[in-house]
């Protein structure tokens, strides 16, 4: 963690129009401080530093190799971004009390010092031994612990004070490693399975262990040891703690890097997914109460809503097609709707458009964007991988590409427009039932009294009043 940086100093080399030059005096002048630079051909030439180190002026060449993926330890920024808001709290306030103790002030320079320092018990002239007693006096700790601070803080600084439960080996320094493997492989076993208790799985590692390696040949940990490392691999491996659903999504995660298309232009990708609102509708027919599914397509460069279609369950490919219909030729606005939401040209201000009331009369238009879809987003529901659906894109010339099995990230934009649209409008209408059964009501069908619909108008005009207006889709 200390060798993630270059010292600028006497000796420092730098790669310098294209030549290699080092450092070999510095001089302070009243313009500031500057260094002398000496090249190949014992060439001197003076620079400021703040010119040499100003970026894509100069490249530092380092002594040694620095850090690297074959390193024990990870360098202080990953080791740092580990902890959480208050676990870095406590981190600064450890730090400021070892700077303390080793230099007497807690910016750890006497050129910053604070109102009372430096304190009597941590002048600078008092020998180490003495300023380390009275800061464990002072925290209530014992000499060794400082010591141990005051060592870290000197070979890796801030990151040195990184409690080992929040370390890369997460607390398992001390656990040996074939206890680990075993442990690993049950709770993995445990991915499609009902969730179990602690002291089962601790039952099964045992068992393991002594049918792979013979009785008592791995010591097995005490009894709060087994339990505190069960604990630090269920952060790694959950298993106990969540919802056994959430369990099998975390385990299905990639293991590579996370990637992402990247829309560059309007068109190129349309996203297109359905999913079951959390609100009763009405059937006109019968006048029963019904769950109702809503279909959307957005273009992913722009954020724009391109296609709605409300149906009860469940939606058929027709349906579908029906919502990439809307993409070549949106719906007219109707007169209810107010002025701002009629669509314009894509990429024409408002204010060079001809006045479209003294034309048209008053709210002409379509109510969303008009636009050719190069490649067509969707999951692998029936009915997007359906004969229909694929022999329309085929004849429009639109390319399916189906997302990753049980990788909602695949298709991000569009489902995070569904908790939108749920948290921002769904929950204050009339038969709202929540997302859940845990977040029902007693009787939300009682006050279900849209029907289908209404309840699609509604969704129609919140997104081209609403929606549309907050991702700034407008140009």
């Amino acid at each position: 963690m200390s060798g993630a940086g270059a010292k600028l100093g006497i000796g420092t080399h730098f790669r310098l129009d294209g030549e290699t030059v080092q450092v070999v005096e510095f001089a302070s002048f009243a313009t500031g401080m500057e260094v002398v630079l000496k090249d190949g051909r014992d060439r001197l030439a003076r620079m400021s530093v703040r010119e040499l180190l100003r970026p894509g002026r100069a490249q530092v060449i380092p002594s040694s190799a620095g850090p690297s993926a074959a390193d024990e330890e990870d360098v202080a920024a990953v080791v740092l971004d580990r902890l959480t808001k208050e676990e870095r709290k406590s981190l600064l306030e450890r730090a400021e009390h070892v700077r303390e103790m080793l230099s007497g002030y807690r910016s750890g320079s006497e050129e910053l010092p604070r109102p009372d320092e430096p304190r009597a018990q941590y002048l600078p002239g008092l020998p180490l031994r003495e300023r380390y007693a009275a800061k464990a006096s002072e925290l209530g700790v014992t000499d060794r612990t400082v010591q141990r601070w005051a060592r870290a803080f000197r070979e890796c600084g801030e990151a040195g004070l990184v409690p080992k439960a929040a370390r890369p080996d997460g607390g398992l320094g001390h656990a040996d490693p074939r206890w680990v493997e075993a442990a690993v492989g049950i709770l993995n076993e445990y991915q499609g399975e009902s969730r179990p208790s602690v002291k089962v799985v601790l039952e099964r590692v045992q068992a393991r262990l002594e049918a792979q390696f013979g009785p008592q040949e791995v010591p097995l940990p005490k009894h709060t040891a087994s339990y505190r490392w069960m604990q630090e691999l269920e952060r790694r491996h959950p298993t106990f703690r969540l919802s056994t659903q959430r369990n099998r999504d975390i385990a299905e995660r990639p293991t590579g890097v996370y990637g992402k298309l990247r829309p560059t232009r309007p068109g190129e990708y349309v996203l297109m997914d359905t999913t079951r609102l959390d609100v009763f509708a009405l059937d006109p027919v019968t006048l029963r109460w019904l769950q109702a599914e809503l279909t959307v397509a957005m273009d992913w460069y722009t954020r724009c809503i391109t296609g709605i279609r409300l149906t009860p369950v469940s939606t058929k490919a027709v349906d579908a097609a029906a919502v990439l219909y809307q993409s070549y030729r949106p719906r007219p606005v109707p007169e209810s709707w107010p002025r701002e939401a009629v669509w314009p040209d894509h990429g024409i201000p408002r204010e060079v458009l001809v006045d479209t009331e003294a034309v048209h009369g008053p709210i002409t238009g379509a109510s969303g964007p008009s636009l050719v879809p190069e490649t067509l987003i969707v999951d692998h529901g029936k009915i997007y991988l359906s004969a229909h659906l694929t022999s329309v894109c085929h004849r429009m010339g639109i390319s399916v590409q189906p997302a990753r099995l049980r990788t909602g990230r695949d298709k991000g934009p569009i489902e995070r427009f569904f908790r939108t649209l749920r948290e921002d409008l769904l929950q204050v209408l009339p038969g709202y039932k929540g997302p859940d059964l845990h977040s029902r009501g007693l009787n939300p069908e009682k006050d279900a009294f849209f029907f289908l619909h209404e309840l699609e108008a509604i969704i129609r005009e919140w997104v081209a009043v609403v929606f549309t207006d907050r991702e700034l889709c407008c140009p």
